[in-house]
Parts: C-alpha cells; structure tokens; sequence
C-alpha cells in the first residue's frame, strides 16, 4: 500500500435538514481519506461556498431554500468547472434526475443507500467516475429507448459493447463497482473504465 495519498477528499455537504447534514457528516469525516470543509443550509451558500473553498465534492440535497440543487448544481459547474456535485436526495421523480445531470452532476445517490455506499460513491467520483443508484440508472436507460423509439436491447447493443452491457445489467441490480469486478473477473479499475463509457 505504498501508493496511498496522505491529500483528504474535501467535501461541502449541503442539505436544508440539519439533522442529515450533520449525521452525513459524521459518516464521512469518520473515514481517514475525507474531510468535510464546510456545511451548506441551501443551494445560494452551497454555490458560495464552492466558489470560496473550492471542495473536491459538494454532495449536494435537491430541496433546498432559496436556490434547489438543480440550479444550484448549474452554477457551481459554470464557475468552479473542477468541482464535482453528487446529488443524493431522496427525489428520485425523472424531472428531477435528468435536470441534475443535465446540469452536470456527476452522480445520483438516494438517501436510502447504506453507509458504505456512500463513501464508496464520494470517493468514485473523486476519481472521476459516475456514479448512479441502481434505481437512477434504470430510469436512465428507460429515458433513451423511450426518447429514441426503438426497444431498450437495440439500443443497448448499437451504443454499447457485449462486456457494457453484462456490466450494466449488474449495475441495475445494484452491485458497487468491486462486486462487479469479482463477479466478471475484471480489476476495479477496468470496471472503472467500462462505467466511465457507459456515462459517456
């Protein structure tokens, strides 16, 4: 393990529900590779915050006072373009998840996700991945057939490789990204790979 970084994961938290800020919070500063730098109550401090600290991840709430994590997300993807946003809400209606990755976004968690779930994902998409709750990617996939007009397969089999797809179908069923290693006898990292072009 010689290659492990001494640099913490800076993170902003920002959720209008003190309770969960602080208990996420508490989840993640309990891990030694991440430090929450500061905590946001809406969508106008979370983008000021962002601009002033400059955080690796804002995980970010969508209902929130004063600017909701859509436009929120927008902004700080506009000026602070190296700062990524995971979204985890418990909002899982299609208007607000296409809008959020549309906006930029760099993942999509529920608030239902275990513990290690989340610090799996914060730290995913500190190395660039995307990430998506298994519910999120499939409303994903749903939304291309139904925008394309053609059957779900089709598609899947025209955009993607026979190793994507196996690797997707995992990934609807909710398994990390080291479970999918294990299961297909690959490395995380080429599993890494193969997530980073699905989302692409």
């Amino acid at each position: 393990m010689g290659n492990i970084s001494t640099e913490k994961i800076k993170i902003i938290v920002a959720d209008d529900h003190t309770v969960l800020r602080e208990g996420t919070r508490k989840v993640l500063e309990d891990e030694p590779d991440m430090e929450v730098i500061a905590e946001a109550y809406d969508g106008e401090e979370a983008v000021r915050l962002a601009k002033k600290l400059k955080p690796d991840i804002v995980l970010m709430d969508i209902a929130m006072p004063k600017l909701d994590g859509i436009d929120a997300t927008k902004q700080i993807k506009q000026t602070c373009p190296d700062v990524n946003v995971l979204i985890l809400s418990a909002h899982d209606d299609d208007q607000f998840v296409f809008k959020l990755l549309q906006a930029g976004a760099a993942g999509y968690l529920l608030k239902t996700v275990h513990t290690q779930e989340l610090i799996a994902g914060v730290r995913a998409v500190y190395q660039g991945e995307s990430v998506l709750h298994p519910t999120i990617a499939r409303k994903v996939l749903r939304r291309i057939a139904m925008t394309s007009g053609k059957p779900l397969n089709t598609i899947i089999a025209g955009e993607l490789t026979d190793r994507e797809i196996e690797l997707l179908k995992l990934m609807t069923r909710g398994l990390t990204n080291k479970e999918i290693a294990s299961e297909l006898g690959l490395s995380i990292r080429t599993v890494q790979g193969h997530v980073g072009q699905i989302f692409n």
